[in-house]
């Protein structure tokens, strides 16, 4: 058999033992490294040089419905925005993965969409969600045949804080300004209805966080965009207020964006801390103080836990929640 002879198809172990002349067993147990085999060094070396002149590639999908593991992780995501954190998390995550020798696939189911999911089609090892999965969601991936869901609850049996995480942001915004001296408190939302389920989570924390440690509500609490964000920050300053909680660093940037233009000084009449320590943070100018999470930390966290679920070994003792830190700069 030449290499012209199976250059339209895939060249598989057959092709492989018939163009030797040996049985289809053997070939295969030295393509696939079957232990226990008593095959002899030249024989096995023949055969990995006749499958490399040949072309042969092996097919890992009949590989994986045969053994039952595809060394695939599915992440599903939610509709969010892909901004630096999430991107530094899921960079994180794939390169653990891959050291490990296994392949993190994502995909982000759309209201309405029509795609089959990649559940139903790639046979994953462990389907992840960052975000918990609906009831329905679960079913169906239960029936599809896949052994590993994390986490293995329905949205309805999570709490709203518990699927999140890094709870600790919002009330380090707070603790920071009102140790600064500052008492009439705004919290600064996105109206990015992608995301609102964060913003939300991080609203009711602030309000909590105000309440317990400035003794006071949050004075205003508004979303802002491009074209409100002046009048906002307006009617706040007119108002007496002095701190800004805000959702994350791009709304903390129009924020102290409009104060400046507004002649309003920052952070003497009005401190804002962001969240989220992305690079804007260290280039805007004042430089914002924020909140870091630890995305890297987060990712390589659901790494582990995926490889725990898919190898059987022990899962990790703990995330990295508590690692929300406060950086101090100029705004405040």
């Amino acid at each position: 058999m030449t290499l012209q002879d199976t250059s339209a198809r895939r060249v598989t172990a057959a092709d492989v033992a018939r163009s030797l002349g040996i049985s289809r067993a053997t070939v295969g147990f030295v393509l696939n490294e079957t232990p226990g085999q008593t095959i002899s060094a030249a024989t096995r070396d023949r055969v990995l040089a006749e499958a490399k002149r040949l072309g042969y590639r092996p097919n890992n999908a009949a590989r994986a419905l045969a053994s039952g593991h595809s060394r695939i992780i599915l992440l599903v995501l939610p509709d969010w925005p892909l901004d630096f954190s999430m991107r530094a998390h899921l960079d994180e995550a794939s390169l653990a993965l891959d050291e490990a020798g296994y392949s993190l696939v994502t995909m982000t189911p759309h209201p309405g969409g029509h795609a089959l999911p990649l559940w139903e089609t790639l046979r994953p090892d462990v389907v992840m969600g960052m975000m918990p999965f609906s009831t329905d969601q679960l079913d169906r991936i239960r029936a599809s045949g896949v052994a590993h869901i994390i986490p293995d609850a329905s949205a309805e049996e999570v709490s709203h804080e518990e699927q999140l995480g890094f709870a600790g942001g919002p009330r380090l915004q707070v603790a920071h300004l009102v140790d600064r001296g500052r008492r009439r408190l705004a919290f600064a939302g996105s109206p990015d209805h992608r995301i609102s389920d964060l913003v939300q989570q991080r609203r009711a924390l602030a309000r909590a966080s105000a309440m317990d440690l400035a003794g006071a509500p949050l004075r205003a609490d508004e979303d802002v965009t491009e074209t409100s964000v002046a009048r906002t920050v307006s009617d706040w300053v007119g108002a007496g207020i002095d701190g800004v909680v805000a959702y994350n660093d791009d709304i903390a940037a129009l924020v102290t964006g409009a104060a400046l233009r507004a002649g309003v000084r920052v952070p003497d009449t009005l401190a804002i801390v962001g969240h989220d320590d992305t690079p804007i943070a260290k280039l805007f100018v004042p430089s914002l103080s924020s909140v870091r999470v630890d995305s890297a930390g987060l990712g390589r966290y659901m790494a582990q836990l995926a490889l725990s679920a898919a190898t059987g070994s022990a899962a990790p003792a703990a995330g990295p929640e508590s690692e929300a830190v406060l950086v101090i700069r100029e705004t405040s």
